[in-house]
């Protein structure tokens, strides 16, 4: 009887296991598939929102997971039957996108899209690729500022949804950081007025994350930082639907004045940047305070409790900052780093022990003389190398501008620590087109065939602002999956395909000339002088006027009548257009300056009202190009407000950003575009020019101040207005 039931119960609890493990495995099979099923529905839901209903005809799967955390994509169509295979989401929507461009000739951009969707798929012979990086970064701590600070959900749902198409799948998302920082300051005791008056107006706010300014141009109205979470939990919602790793912000040692006072025990540096009066300046605690460990975990925990966990996050102590260290002491420097960089890492670890701390590496070359081999090694000695993270953004600059040895190459693949190659294509939002397109498509290979490739994990672009030079973003995209340099040649004709439909070849020569010209050289600040009144002498740029580019745009205007039909065509017409015209004025311009300073008021006049003319003509021209205006910049920020107080607030705010900004930063984030020149350059060169004692500084804020866009009257055909001009002003 003891032995029957010892053996019921051998039995039962061999039944019980079998279940339990029937039970989990069912669990885990069932979880394969919802996973399974999220990826394939989250990118059927990008191919949607771009195609509608032809989306539920793709054919989509989801292919095994790399041991290498690399992602694939798979394409092919036969028979009209399109099948798209990847390992991701992102994988999946990137393949995607290629067969459009490939196999329809579309394409997806900021200033609209060309769509060539037949009825039946073309066929496509199989092409399976892996790319190189385990990410693909984007987006820049000020692009939150001259780009996107007003943006609503529609508009960010489509930039994400253009990120999943250009492969993307590690951006930076910073939406939301004082509505966080405001709880932790409120912990820590600081009243309502006093954290207030701590932050800057929001297109301000990622010099005030940088520790550049306080104040300025705030206070922010009440409502704004609850706004701002909605918007990030959507942001971050779509994100990790997409498989995204976003990047997060944390502290970075910069505290408010009611701080300082409230502890003038501790030693607190004082900031100064832009030239700003010491009003506005920021305080940075040393990273070895006791605070720094302190505040840096609240920040990361309020953090997760509002968005959920992380595991990338940004922290910029040393971001164009003199680093207080002893100069005559290296011994004593190389040690205070080392400890610095050991508390900047605890702090975010502190709040979440599995984080990586993410570091921009544009400072390592930008203070090259600085940051030697021994002095960043030592700052980053007590980090583990599986939790560090450089991004290394500015690879146009050690050669063409600062002219010194690759800073990823200088520094070794950055001692150990994972590292992201990357650009920095754009400064401020200019609109003139820039770039070396050769460097682009090439500049990245040789980094994976390097020695220092084993601890490069991504490939990106970091513009400070978007919505321009689209040539330049879409040859990066591709650049992201590429295990070679792409060959230009053949790139161009599939680019123009996608973009225009077609390739004739007077735009395969305008192309070329391009190439040769515009897309041959690089400038940080490409600024007409008759958007600055007179010449930068400090921050020198220019904006390419070769005459190989002058005909490069005649030629692309030569191929109208076959390609008017292409929405994309006719808006870069209208933007090779006004470079022609822009570059014109800028001629007339400088004549009257000179005239000017010679004091002939006849030649003054006559030159000066030539290149009012020709300005007054590229404002109606721009009038018909989706991105290149005034009045979207303004709605955007008036569509944050309550009340009209508010919404005149945010207007303001939004216009000083790209004409006065503060300090010295005047002009930097000049636009060319409808409404601005027309309102704004044209009325201040008239007063430089014609008027005997202007008061500008007066005018320029009066202009911020006064609510509104002028209305401007478009031309009835843009296409061949462009053309018309461009003639025109070729013959004088």
């Amino acid at each position: 009887m003891r032995n029957n039931y010892r053996y019921l119960l051998i039995l039962l609890f061999f039944g019980i296991l079998s279940c339990t493990n029937s039970s989990t495995k069912s669990r885990v099979a069932e979880t394969t598939v919802k996973t399974k099923d999220k990826a394939i529905v989250a990118a059927r839901g990008v191919m949607q929102r771009l195609i509608g209903d032809r989306a539920q005809d793709i054919n989509l799967e989801l292919l095994p997971a790399s041991a290498d955390s690399l992602e694939t994509y798979e394409i092919e169509a036969k028979n009209g039957k399109l099948t798209v295979r990847g390992n991701s989401s992102v994988a999946l929507t990137y393949g995607f996108y290629q067969y459009l461009k490939k196999g329809t000739n579309s394409m997806v951009s900021w200033s609209g899209n060309h769509l060539n969707l037949p009825t039946q798929w073309p066929d496509y012979a199989k092409e399976r690729v892996t790319t190189p990086y385990k990410y693909r970064y984007f987006l820049n701590v000020v692009t939150y500022g001259y780009t996107t600070p007003y943006w609503d959900w529609e508009r960010w749902q489509k930039e994400i949804d253009w990120m999943a198409l250009h492969g993307v799948n590690m951006p930076l998302a910073v939406v939301g950081s004082e509505a966080i920082a405001e709880r932790v300051w409120k912990k820590l005791g600081l009243s309502n007025e006093e954290i207030g008056e701590f932050f800057t107006g929001p297109a301000h706010l990622p010099w005030h994350r940088m520790g550049n300014i306080n104040k300025w141009d705030g206070p922010i109205p009440e409502g704004w930082h609850e706004g701002q979470l909605k918007l990030q939990h959507q942001i971050l919602g779509r994100m990790r639907e997409l498989g995204f790793e976003p990047i997060a912000p944390a502290f970075a040692g910069f505290v408010p004045e009611g701080f300082k006072k409230k502890h003038p025990e501790l030693k607190v540096n004082v900031l100064k940047w832009g030239g700003f009066s010491e009003d506005y300046n920021a305080y940075v605690l040393a990273p070895d305070s006791p605070f720094f460990e302190k505040i840096g975990k609240l920040f990361v925990e309020e953090w997760e409790k509002e968005f959920g966990k992380h595991k990338l996050y940004l922290s910029d102590s040393f971001n164009e900052m003199d680093v207080p260290v002893p100069k005559d002491d290296p011994e004593a420097k190389y040690e205070l780093l080392a400890g610095y960089g050991e508390s900047i890492y605890n702090s975010i670890k502190a709040g979440n022990p599995d984080a990586i701390w993410v570091t921009q590496g544009w400072t390592f070359g930008w203070q090259h003389e600085f940051w030697d081999k021994k002095t960043l090694s030592a700052m980053m000695s007590r980090v583990p190398d599986d939790k560090m993270m450089i991004l290394d953004l500015a690879n146009e600059y050690p050669d063409l501008v600062w002219k010194i040895p690759m800073v990823w190459k200088e520094h070794e693949g950055f001692y150990g620590k994972k590292w992201v190659y990357s650009y920095v294509p754009n400064f401020g939002g200019k609109t003139p087109y820039t770039g070396v397109l050769s460097m682009y498509a090439s500049g990245a290979i040789e980094a994976l065939n390097s020695p220092y490739s084993k601890n490069l994990v991504g490939f990106g672009s970091a513009p400070e602002g978007i919505e321009n030079n689209e040539v330049v973003y879409e040859l990066l995209a591709d650049m992201g999956w590429a295990h070679k340099e792409i060959n230009l040649d053949q790139w161009m004709k599939e680019y123009s395909r996608a973009r225009y439909g077609a390739y004739p070849e007077k735009m395969q020569t305008a192309w070329e000339q391009l190439r040769k010209s515009v897309y041959n050289s690089f400038s940080p600040y490409p600024r007409f002088v008759w958007q600055l009144v007179v010449p930068d002498t400090r921050r020198k740029g220019v904006v390419n006027s070769d005459p190989v580019f002058l005909q490069g745009i005649e030629n692309f205007l030569a191929v109208s009548e076959e390609l008017k039909g292409s929405e994309l065509y006719r808006n870069d017409a209208i933007e090779l257009a006004i470079h022609y015209l822009g570059i014109k004025a800028d001629e007339s311009y400088k004549q009257a300056l000179d005239a000017k300073a010679a004091k002939n008021t006849a030649a003054t006049k006559a030159a000066g009202e030539k290149a009012i003319r020709i300005l007054q003509d590229m404002d109606r021209l721009l009038e018909s190009h989706p991105t290149n205006r005034l009045q979207p910049w303004v709605d955007f920020a008036r569509s944050h407000g309550k009340t009209t107080q508010q919404k005149d607030y945010y207007e303001a705010n939004a216009k000083r950003l790209i004409t006065t900004w503060g300090g010295v930063n005047e002009d930097y984030a000049a636009r060319i575009w409808s409404g601005l020149i027309q309102d704004y350059y044209i009325p201040r060169m008239r007063q430089h020019l014609f008027e005997a004692n202007p008061n500008i500084d007066a005018w320029e804020e009066a202009w911020i101040k006064k609510p509104g866009v002028p209305k401007v009257t478009p031309f009835e055909d843009p296409l061949a207005k462009a053309k018309e001009l461009v003639r025109r002003y070729s013959k004088n």
